[in-house]
């Protein structure tokens, strides 16, 4: 491990990075139930369907992540891109609008163009293009990703990955409409029969994160893993004594078995290309380029966000191995189509992890393995409670705030394109379309001061691509 890894250079240890694998497993292992509710309408369309995607997800996800650790020996995990997940399954549904054919059928079509994204990224990424891509982001902007990631980080754990949802649809937000109604009976009105679930919650996930806070200001090793335990516990003994519900319920020996069948029959190597020349080569381009430039830049604002914290970009701002690191993501988006999913990307909640200490490859491979355990120990997963996950993702948000500091306040064209990017991401909840924002901003600012010559070529180009995206209807 020594040796392949270099755990002494980067100054962790196997525990540490095993520890750090394990806590971004579970703070992420959500996804692994969510990803195949969303791509099939909580399996409104078919059991078979959902278990292909179930299964997609377990295994593009751990591919994604080996790459990630024995290429580019960097500590990030990655898995089916929330947001593009929830966009591929409108696509889905528009091609069934437009062709007719069934949602298999569709949902195979539209793993074309994931394919199709996938290959495009592997050669942008071989030929350093990504790279490049990566350098064009100014500075200032850089380094507002990593606190504008912990904001976001911030209203999930807060909201739609607390597990609760109001009587009228949507999540029920813990600072919107808990603390901020008026009364508790208006925050009841609103959540209806599910407000002893939703107290429940919001006990556990406050309890886990000030478990993790004392840890922590202990120098407690583990102490995000430690406080999302203890919620865990909490949360699963209130559910049997106030709530009258078995948390455990879903585990049976037939739900250990892996559906490998079902997927063979849905999704893997399903490509249906008739279906996807029926879509129409104009609609099929700006998917493609939809899906690129989301992907590209959620992935780019990650790794950069959470290198940032973990103190791995040079001075300049840049991150050694980047082009690896991206080479997995492109990768992982390549076997999520093969196996059945949508785009495979770097994930958020891999800040969990360097929070616990992860450093190297190691933490990646450790959570891989536990991704594609899941595959038979799926139940065991699923009674992780998310008011537990919530607690370490709000606790991670408010350490990358701390990236604030690096930001020069007296220079306005930092000081606006990152206040920009800091209200936009937990809004908008993508980290690619705060970035666009935040380079619109900056480019702007820079002309109309006088100082165009300062933004790269590639800068106004990107910020182009991005303005073509938010205003041009097609």
């Amino acid at each position: 491990m020594e040796k392949f890894f270099k755990l002494k250079e980067n100054g962790t240890t196997v525990r540490t990075e095993l520890i750090a694998g394990l806590t971004t497993f579970m703070t992420m292992a959500y996804i692994i139930a969510l990803n195949p509710n969303l791509l099939t309408g909580f399996g409104a369309n078919g059991q078979e369907l959902w278990n292909g995607v179930f299964m997609a997800t377990c295994i593009s996800s751990a591919i994604g992540m080996f790459v990630m650790a024995f290429l580019a020996n960097k500590p990030f995990a990655m898995a089916p891109g929330m947001g593009l997940n929830s966009f591929f399954a409108v696509v889905v549904a528009n091609i069934v609008g437009m062709t007719g054919m069934s949602y298999t059928a569709s949902f195979q079509s539209a793993l074309v163009i994931i394919l199709i994204e996938g290959i495009v990224f592997l050669f942008l990424s071989i030929f350093n293009i990504r790279e490049k891509i990566v350098e064009a982001i100014p500075l200032g902007v850089r380094l507002g990703i990593a606190p504008a990631i912990g904001l976001m980080l911030m209203n999930i754990g807060f909201g739609s990955n607390a597990g609760i949802y109001s009587e009228t649809g949507g999540p029920f937000f813990v600072m919107r409409d808990f603390f901020g109604a008026l009364t508790p009976s208006v925050a009841q009105t609103t959540m209806g029969s599910g407000y002893s679930a939703m107290i429940l919650a919001v006990v556990t996930m406050f309890i886990g994160f000030f478990v993790i806070v004392v840890l922590d200001y202990k120098k407690v090793k583990g102490s995000v893993l430690i406080g999302m335990l203890v919620a865990s516990i909490i949360h699963w003994a209130g559910s049997f004594i106030f709530l009258n519900t078995n948390p455990f319920a879903a585990i049976t020996a037939e739900s250990f078995i892996p559906p490998f069948a079902d997927m063979a029959a849905t999704t893997l190597f399903k490509f249906n290309f008739a279906g996807f020349f029926e879509i129409g080569w104009f609609t099929a381009i700006t998917l493609i380029i939809t899906f690129c430039i989301i992907d590209m830049f959620d992935t780019i604002g990650t790794l950069v966000g959470t290198a940032s914290r973990a103190g791995m970009l040079d001075k300049d701002g840049n991150m050694p191995n980047m082009k690896e690191a991206l080479l997995a993501d492109a990768v992982g988006t390549i076997a999520g189509a093969a196996t059945g999913t949508s785009t495979v990307t770097t994930f958020v909640e891999s800040a969990s992890g360097v929070e616990a200490g992860g450093r190297t490859g190691l933490t990646a491979l450790t959570t891989g393995v536990l991704f594609l355990a899941c595959i038979f120990i799926s139940p065991i997963a699923a009674v992780i409670p998310p008011a537990a996950t919530s607690a370490a993702l709000i606790y991670v948000g408010v350490l990358m705030l701390a990236g604030l500091r690096n930001i020069d306040f007296n220079e306005m064209t930092q000081l606006v394109p990152v206040s920009v990017m800091l209200l936009a991401m937990p809004i908008s909840s993508s980290i690619g379309h705060a970035i666009g924002l935040g380079l619109i901003v900056y480019t702007v600012m820079k002309v109309f001061t006088g100082k165009a010559k300062e933004v790269s070529v590639l800068t106004y180009v990107i910020s182009l691509l991005f303005l073509l995206k938010f205003f041009l209807v097609v």
